[in-house]
C-alpha cells in the first residue's frame, strides 16, 4: 500500500474499494482486498491504528465471556474465527495462557 496525496485522489475515481478507518478492521479489509487484486483505497483522518486499535488488549477473542450468558452460537463463531487466524496468520498469533481465579 502506499500513501497518496489528496490532488491524487480527488483526479481518480477509479477504484473497487473505498475503506474509511484506518483501524485493525479497515486495515485488515485493505489488505484483503488489495491481495485480492482489487484497485483500493484506505482513508484516515489521523494515523492508522491510532484510535480504539491502539488501546485493545491485541489478544484474538475465543469468546469464553460467553459462556456464561450461554451464547454457544457465539463462542463456536469466535473460535472458527480465530482457527482461520491461526491457519492464515499463524506468524501473528501465539497462545497465552491464563489463569483466572
Amino acid at each position: 500500500m502506499q500513501r497518496l496525496h489528496s490532488h491524487h485522489i480527488e483526479n481518480n475515481s477509479n477504484w473497487d474499494i473505498i475503506i474509511i478507518g484506518g483501524g485493525a478492521t479497515g486495515l485488515g479489509s485493505a489488505l484483503d482486498a488489495a491481495s485480492r487484486g482489487y484497485k483500493t483505497l484506505l482513508v484516515e483522518q489521523s494515523d492508522f491504528a491510532k484510535g480504539t486499535s491502539s488501546r485493545s488488549t491485541k489478544l484474538v477473542h475465543g469468546g469464553v465471556r460467553y459462556l456464561a450468558q450461554g451464547d454457544i452460537g457465539l463462542v463456536k463463531h469466535a473460535l472458527r474465527e480465530r482457527g482461520l487466524m491461526e491457519k492464515n496468520a499463524s506468524h501473528l498469533v501465539q497462545k497465552e495462557e491464563f489463569i483466572i481465579p
